[in-house]
């Protein structure tokens, strides 16, 4: 069975950082794009970051210079750094995984697997 569990989120002040991991599980992902999307109160979900199976990034906009994504294939492992943390990224977490091949790595419906999500808070 496959699972995706996300850990590191917490309660962080403004300008402050994180490190979200996303451990998966039951098969290997060596082939796979590995996404994190977020979802704040009353909005929908929303593509953060990507890494493809070759290690190349995607982020949305307002991230770009302040997250991080990173991917450990021995551990099967990816990871978002997030960095100069503001209050509009408070949001649940989530991270994603589908097999490469497509070039679109922002939309939602093109990933097959999910994680339950980790909740990240950014005070003011």
């Amino acid at each position: 069975q496959v699972q995706l569990v996300e850990s590191g989120g917490g309660l962080v002040q403004t300008g402050g950082s994180l490190r979200l991991s996303c451990a998966a599980s039951g098969r290997t992902f060596r082939g796979y794009v590995m996404g994190w999307f977020r979802q704040a109160p009353a909005k929908e979900r929303e593509f953060v970051a990507a890494i493809s199976s070759g290690g190349r990034t995607y982020y949305r906009d307002s991230v770009k210079g302040r997250f991080t994504i990173s991917r450990d294939s021995a551990k099967n492992t990816v990871y978002l750094q997030m960095n100069s943390l503001k209050p509009e990224d408070t949001a649940v977490y989530y991270c994603a995984a589908r097999m490469d091949g497509l070039l679109n790595y922002t939309t939602e419906r093109t990933y097959n697997y999910w994680g339950q999500g980790t909740q990240v808070t950014v005070s003011s």
